[in-house]
């Protein structure tokens, strides 16, 4: 399938692992994906053309990985308050210092059940659209699809069948 995505897309997933390698996490996800879609090109353009601050969508993305990285309701229940330790270790280390101090994955990370069915979506988007490569306008259509990254869209206030819309149209290939 690989072989079928453009320059754009396989940026995506590079992107994708870059943002994985950032959170010291063991596997590439569908919010990994979307914040590589939401870094930069015609798919971070598209989310912006209806209405979507992309900033503000990798803020919540990132701080929705950094969620599952330590169990503040757990260490609550132990009388600490995660968002205080985070926030000072922030302000004396250097923004996300709590989830750097986890051990870097090194090589190849390989991608949850999730995110290879939402690959295997974005083939089935670009053969629907009678498109013979996947770029990231297919991507992200199957992003929309899929629920955990479709749910930080609409927490960065997506109006999702818009942007389905937007990226459906013949005209969304050159955005």
């Amino acid at each position: 399938m690989f072989e079928r995505f453009s320059r754009e897309a396989r940026e995506v997933v590079i992107n994708a692992q870059a943002v994985a390698r950032e959170h010291h996490s063991p596997k590439i996800d569908t919010r990994h994906l979307l914040a590589g879609l939401a870094a930069s090109g015609p798919a971070a353009a598209s989310l912006r053309a209806t209405g979507v601050d992309t900033t503000d969508l990798a803020r919540r993305v990132d701080e929705d990985i950094a969620a599952d990285d330590l169990d503040g309701e757990a260490l609550a229940a132990l009388g600490i308050d995660l968002e205080a330790v985070s926030a000072r270790a922030d302000r004396l280390f250097g923004r996300g210092a709590l989830r750097r101090a986890g051990r870097r994955p090194r090589g190849h990370i390989p991608f949850t059940a999730d995110a290879k069915k939402t690959m295997e979506l974005s083939l089935r988007e670009a053969i629907r659209l009678q498109e013979r490569t996947i770029d990231g306008r297919h991507l992200l259509l199957a992003v929309v699809r899929g629920d955990s990254a479709a749910k930080a869209l609409l927490a960065a206030r997506a109006d999702l069948a818009r942007l389905r819309t937007n990226l459906e149209a013949p005209e969304a290939e050159s955005a």
